[in-house]
C-alpha cells in the first residue's frame, strides 16, 4: 500500500492550497483518512481526519473554519481545501490512512511523503 500526497507549495497569508492524497494498492477497506502536520522542532499533529463510514470530520482548533477535509471513496483519496492560511500553517504535511489490506487483517496506520507547506506573511 502506498499513500501518495500532493499540493503543496509556497503562498502568502491569506491564500488558498489544496492539498490530496491517494492510497493505491491491496486495500480491501479505509476506516479513515486524515492529515497531520509537522513543524520543525515541533510534535506532529492532527490537523483534520474523516472515517469513512459515518462521514466523521474531526479538526484541529487551530484550523477549524478556514480547513475542509472531504474524501472520495471510489478513488481513495482524501483531500484538504485549505483557506486564509496563516504563517504558523507552515509545516510539511503528511496524509494517514488507517486501512486494512485483507478481510479480517488487522486495521494499520499508512504514511504517506511529506509534502511542504510554507506560508509567508
Amino acid at each position: 500500500v502506498q499513500l501518495q500526497a500532493f499540493g503543496g507549495g509556497l503562498m502568502q497569508a491569506g491564500g488558498s492550497l489544496k492539498l490530496s492524497c491517494a492510497a493505491a494498492g491491496s486495500i480491501n477497506s479505509i476506516n479513515a483518512m486524515g492529515w497531520y502536520r509537522q513543524a520543525p522542532g515541533k510534535q506532529r499533529e492532527l490537523v483534520a481526519n474523516i472515517i469513512s463510514s459515518r462521514r466523521i470530520t474531526n479538526y484541529a482548533d487551530s484550523v477549524k473554519g478556514r480547513f475542509t477535509i472531504s474524501r472520495d471513496n471510489a478513488k481513495n483519496t482524501v483531500y484538504l481545501e485549505m483557506n486564509n492560511l496563516k504563517p504558523e500553517d507552515t509545516a510539511a504535511y503528511y496524509c494517514n490512512a488507517n486501512l486494512r489490506e485483507r478481510l479480517f487483517a488487522a486495521y494499520k496506520d499508512y504514511w504517506g511523503q511529506g509534502t511542504q507547506v510554507t506560508v509567508s506573511s
